[in-house]
């Protein structure tokens, strides 16, 4: 989890690390990243950490969640997260903005060539099943019924990786190979389709940074 105001100040919540409540005012906004870990089990920094987003949310700080940051941010405003119905997603995915939504079009005021479509790195075998109540899907895939969702203008979540490039991938993918969570055949399938596909980082880029700078 990383909490920012002039610089970054990075906090490890999975090893208890948390910001001090008192002085989340201090802060303009906070990230909160991927994880090896289930955003819906009841370990205890999970539990803390679901009490610390509930509470950015009701003072309206910016948050943006990635992959499970973006389960474990819709769990906490009341949302329902579990396994993927369809298995691993792995890969470089095309997700489809909701063109209608009001919150996107502010971004699209400032992000031009943002196009109706974006492909994004997808690693993760967890998902999001509903968004808190108030929330808005903002874009999806045809894997992933809720690729983003957005509370007002203060909550951000991104299931895909923004950040990630393809190295960090193919890095990723052996881990997970060598760990036996997933099949060889599988594995090089996905290495395969690799190389056929690129990320849209730099506009990603673009959404997060006008997403935490913007008001």
């Amino acid at each position: 989890m990383l909490c920012f105001k002039q610089q970054g100040t990075q906090t490890i919540v999975y090893e208890g690390e948390f910001p001090d409540l008192s002085q989340l005012h201090n802060y303009d906004g906070f990230v909160v990243s991927g994880s090896s870990h289930d955003a819906y089990a009841n370990d205890y920094w999970i539990l803390k950490l679901c009490f610390l987003l509930q509470t950015l949310d009701a003072l309206e700080k910016k948050v943006l969640g990635i992959c499970f940051g973006h389960q474990v941010l819709c769990r906490a405003l009341g949302g329902k997260v579990g396994r993927a119905y369809t298995g691993w997603d792995i890969g470089i995915r095309k997700v489809s903005v909701v063109k209608d939504d009001l919150m996107m079009s502010k971004y699209r005021e400032k992000v031009k060539e943002m196009p109706g479509s974006l492909s994004i790195i997808e690693i993760h075998q967890d998902e999001v099943y509903e968004v808190p109540v108030g929330a808005q899907v903002i874009a999806c895939s045809d894997k992933t019924g809720v690729e983003m969702f957005a509370i007002q203008d203060h909550i951000l979540g991104i299931q895909g990786h923004p950040e990630y490039t393809k190295d960090i991938l193919f890095n990723l993918i052996d881990r997970l190979l060598n760990n036996h969570l997933i099949e060889e055949g599988f594995a090089e399938s996905v290495k395969c389709e690799l190389q056929l596909a690129e990320p849209d980082r730099k506009c990603w880029e673009k959404i997060c940074k006008e997403f935490l700078k913007g008001r």
